[in-house]
């Protein structure tokens, strides 16, 4: 189907951006590239809107600078990427992965995170980032990638699964915010993996 013809082009190509895709990126000054200390203000706002607007975030208070920081710090520390993409100068989007959870068993699957500026999203900025983060994790012969979503984030979700995501199932009231209870369902991608996997 679609969503295994698209996974098996994620898995080989870098960007299957057809010709006329590629000049429009040309013409609008889009890149894709990885973030730098002077991103994290525009990241910042990015994940702030969604803390205060949007149940994509499990937080209630508004990220710091320094928030963003200690966090870009320790990706750079642990070798885990964050890109952005950025169109005429301008972040509009980035993504993230790391580790699923930190016991050594679970060191080759990664969970991965993409946000995109409210005034932005529907234009595959997410898809975009998340097929070169696709691509990165397979270079360093990670097994999976974990997506947990918020139930009601239909647009990510939709994303996710044309991608080839495998929707692995929903978990019911983990969350509260905005007076509700929220519900997270479970996405996964098979990976390449390392060749020979060890143990330790």
């Amino acid at each position: 189907g679609s969503h295994a013809a698209l996974k098996a082009a994620v898995q080989v190509t870098w960007l299957p951006l057809r010709v006329s895709d590629l000049t429009r990126q040309m013409r609008e000054c889009n890149l894709i590239r990885y973030a730098q200390v002077a991103d994290l203000g525009a990241i910042l706002d990015i994940y702030n809107d969604a803390i205060l607007n949007t149940t994509s975030v499990y937080y209630y208070e508004p990220h710091t600078i320094g928030d963003r920081l200690s966090w870009y710090e320790n990706k750079v520390r642990d070798g885990f990427p964050v890109l952005v993409f950025e169109e005429n100068n301008h972040v509009i989007g980035f993504a993230t992965f790391g580790l699923f959870r930190d016991r050594p068993a679970y060191k080759y699957t990664v969970a991965n995170s993409v946000y995109v500026h409210k005034d932005h999203r529907g234009k595959g900025v997410g898809t975009r980032l998340m097929i070169e983060l696709i691509k990165i994790a397979n270079e360093r012969e990670y097994a999976t990638m974990v997506a947990g979503i918020d139930s009601s984030n239909e647009g990510s979700r939709i994303m996710h699964e044309n991608l080839g995501f495998t929707n692995c199932g929903t978990v019911k009231r983990v969350g509260y915010k905005f007076g509700k209870w929220l519900d997270v369902t479970f996405y996964q991608y098979e990976l390449r993996g390392p060749a020979t996997p060890k143990e330790g």
